[in-house]
């Protein structure tokens, strides 16, 4: 009974009301003097009672907040994710962003015939290339996805299907069938596709892309301003569309006479002018050297047809700094690394910061000689389209020897070198 009534005692205690003597110094600005006043006020709090109920309302509510956190941390995670995922429609496509409809079409013709699943029969490659062009396809020829597109991504679009903007992912055989008219039984003119006749093109034009190995490490997108030469509308018309047709005349009884003639028509003049257009250069990471780059309709134009493509081929420059170069036909990097003679007769141990910014420990305890080659495992350029997987970076070991010996000291160079050299 004792020990109740102590416990009791002790929750009363803490339900009395305590007094807390505070001090509160209020300072008064005055144009002429400054006065300050200190005045003693006693403050009344009450202390509660830690009760059951209050701690299991902290547990829940402690819980409630780890679970959002958790909640946007995988949230957050998820977008990074998908984010890194996204991929550039223009770039599958191969048009700049601000190619008009008419050309978007053109390119996706020429690509969805190539990357055909009938014409690519069991090529996984090809299927899932084609599948993007579709899904890039119908994205770009619709104004407000195209909008939503340009302003927030990919993720933006996404967001807009799911809140019930419009439809989102048509098949892709759908897309294809409605843009030729026809079918997918037999590639042999894709199922009835009427065959249209083939509208000339200007020339192809093709040109070296130099591209630093960190932006080839990394991954970046580079900005390439192109002069070239466009149409403009001028004053007057022209003969245009002329083709070759046959014409029969009768010259006399029963004699009749054959021959070409040309038929033209009449289109509005032009000429050329110079412009300049500014392309968009996706880099991927580990992208090999001479892997093409299409830009559609970039390349020369052609009066009565359409613009040629434009080729981007890709070239990895030497890093003059880190004096790194990649192989001609591998993933490695090669390494060209002075060292002095001290460090080559001692032993050394340096570090090289890597283009993702970790650091590489070069060592080698044993006499380093002119030449000497060591291999660091998987420190070399990504594989292209392999997720995970790299090179090695090779280093080539040379020597910088000192400009003169002191005469004091020759007699001890030989007396410490006077045998176990090494005969290169």
């Amino acid at each position: 009974l004792s020990v109740k009534e102590d416990a009791r005692e002790r929750d009363d205690d803490d339900d009395e009301k305590e007094e807390e003597k505070t001090t509160t110094t209020t300072t008064i600005c005055h144009p002429e003097k400054m006065t300050t006043t200190t005045k003693k006020t006693t403050q009344r709090r009450t202390r509660r009672p830690t009760t059951a109920r209050g701690l299991i309302n902290i547990a829940s509510a402690t819980t409630k907040v780890a679970v959002i956190v958790l909640f946007l941390s995988i949230a957050f995670l998820f977008g990074a994710v998908r984010e890194v995922a996204a991929k550039d429609y223009y770039s599958i496509l191969g048009v700049a962003r601000g190619a008009p409809e008419s050309q978007i079409k053109r390119a996706y013709r020429k690509l969805a015939l190539k990357y055909h699943p009938d014409k690519n029969p069991g090529d996984e490659k090809a299927k899932s290339k084609f599948e993007e062009l579709s899904n890039a396809y119908e994205v770009l020829t619709d104004e407000e996805k195209r909008q939503i597109y340009d302003r927030h991504g990919e993720e933006g679009l996404k967001q807009h299907q799911q809140s019930g903007g419009g439809g989102g992912g048509g098949h892709p055989g759908d897309i294809f069938s409605q843009f030729f008219g026809g079918g997918f039984g037999g590639f042999g003119g894709f199922g009835g596709m009427n065959q249209e006749p083939e509208t000339p093109k200007g020339d192809a034009v093709q040109m070296d892309l130099y591209v630093s190995l960190k932006d080839l490490y990394l991954g970046n997108t580079i900005k390439v301003i192109r002069d070239k030469d466009v149409l403009k509308p001028a004053k007057g018309t022209r003969k245009c569309n002329c083709r070759q047709k046959m014409v029969t005349r009768q010259v006399g009884p029963g004699m009749f006479q054959q021959y070409a003639q040309n038929e033209c028509e009449e289109c509005p003049n032009v000429k050329l002018a110079r412009e300049k257009s500014t392309l968009m250069c996706e880099i991927e990471p580990g992208m090999e050297d001479g892997r093409e780059i299409l830009f559609f309709e970039e390349g020369d134009v052609l009066i009565d047809g359409e613009p040629g493509d434009l080729k981007m081929i890709v070239k990895a420059q030497y890093d003059k700094e880190m004096k790194w170069r990649r192989g001609a036909s591998d993933n490695n990097l090669y390494m060209d690394k002075e060292i002095t003679l001290v460090m080559a007769l001692n032993g050394f141990e340096t570090e090289v910061t890597h283009y993702d910014g970790r650091k590489i420990v070069l060592k080698n305890e044993e006499v380093t000689t002119p030449g000497f080659v060591q291999t660091y495992k998987g420190e070399g350029m990504p594989r292209f389209g392999k997720s995970g997987k790299f090179g090695d970076l090779v280093v080539t070991y040379s020597i910088k020897f000192p400009k003169k010996v002191p005469k004091g000291s020759k007699q001890i160079v030989k007396d410490i070198f006077s045998s176990d050299f090494v005969d290169f």
